[in-house]
């Protein structure tokens, strides 16, 4: 992992990154997702008795929410905030995508398609377009002209996953046999196809980009250099791989790192100057149920995952270790990270919501009771 200790820049001490507890609240059923606005002024939560909340953290142990949505009754799945933070998308087992303007909480779109469930959606990342799945399509919503713009076919199997290409119009779009990648400069374009065996549950790009990492149901990670015809594929995972993350703090190559979770296991990996080597991957392995949730603290390496053991590990330099978070009943469900990594957010099976702060002190583990 030599990468890994010759990044040129100063490490972050253990001290400094330990966190300590903020806040707890309890909705009314589990939670689905947090995540945070790119402002950082705002967290979103769900659960799966159909709440939608906006939340903002304060000094001294403050976290107030305010309800978009109340319970419903049908699951809430899937968040996302549009680039400028100025609208919040949600969608579930209703079949409806909503939005919401941030900071007056109207209701500005109610896309309705009863046929099917609604669990994954993205904002583009440079402009405010929203790509949402119905079904085996994939329907891209314009707020600047409150219209969709396009329907894309998956045709071969329901859509998995999607992910909006964080620099270029490009949105990827997995299911059964792989990836499709449209170029949003021209929906009619065909799109570009990476082949997989079995099926990609999971699609995440790298932040510049240059990356492509592909969770597939018969237990590989596949990793696509864009522009390169020949990926890399990473075997020996204990079951398909159902979460991805990848840091946006680099290695002396210039490369991110990247975490995939599968079953109770997470393993990362970091590009190697021989190529003949590619990638090298090592092992954490602390979890005794299914990580749910896997996150890179921004501008770190600092790892963070989440169980269904109903522990929540946080990994230094994504190696060792460094701290366990407690606090729900069963198990953890989701996390984020603040965008500047002061606050960490995390969802149980419970309806817990819990935020935990940077510690400013750093002595020992920090551990909320039961």
């Amino acid at each position: 992992m030599s990468g890994l200790k010759q990044t040129g820049k100063k490490k972050t001490s253990r001290s400094e990154l330990m966190l300590q507890f903020h806040a707890k609240e309890i909705l009314s059923d589990y939670v689905t997702a947090v995540t945070w606005s790119p402002d950082g002024k705002t967290l979103a939560i769900s659960s799966a008795a159909g709440e939608v909340m906006l939340g903002t953290v304060g000094a001294m142990n403050e976290l107030s929410l305010r309800p978009l949505q109340t319970a419903t009754g049908k699951s809430t799945d899937c968040l996302s905030f549009s680039s400028d933070s100025q609208f919040l998308a949600a969608g579930g087992q209703d079949g409806k995508v909503r939005i919401w303007r941030v900071n007056s909480g109207e209701l500005i779109a109610d896309l309705d398609n009863k046929r099917v469930w609604v669990d994954k959606l993205a904002w583009n990342h440079n402009c405010n377009q929203l790509a949402f799945s119905m079904g085996r399509c994939v329907q891209v919503w314009n707020a600047e002209e409150n219209t969709v713009e396009v329907t894309l076919n998956f045709d071969s199997s329901s859509v998995l996953d999607l992910a909006w290409h964080p620099v270029v119009k490009y949105l990827a779009i997995s299911g059964y046999q792989g990836v499709k990648v449209w170029n949003g400069e021209d929906w009619d374009e065909d799109p570009h196809f990476l082949s997989v065996p079995s099926a990609t549950g999971a699609v995440s790009w790298s932040p510049s980009g240059q990356y492509l990492a592909c969770g597939n149901m018969d237990n590989t990670l596949i990793v696509n250099e864009w522009g390169n015809s020949q990926p890399w594929v990473m075997q020996g995972f204990p079951g398909k791989v159902r979460q991805l993350a990848w840091s946006d703090k680099t290695n002396s190559l210039g490369a991110p790192l990247l975490a995939a979770a599968s079953s109770e296991g997470i393993a990362l990996w970091e590009r190697q100057a021989d190529e003949s080597i590619g990638w090298e991957g090592w092992a954490l392995e602390v979890h005794e149920k299914v990580v749910r949730a896997i996150a890179f603290q921004p501008q770190t390496f600092l790892l963070a995952s989440a169980s269904e053991d109903g522990q929540l590990c946080l990994w230094y330099e994504a190696e060792q270790l460094l701290q366990i978070l407690e606090g729900v009943q069963r198990g953890f469900s989701c996390l984020a990270w603040h965008p500047d990594g002061q606050f960490l957010a995390a969802g149980g099976d419970n309806g817990e919501l819990l935020v935990w702060s940077k510690s400013m002190r750093g002595k020992g583990f920090n551990k909320m009771q039961k």
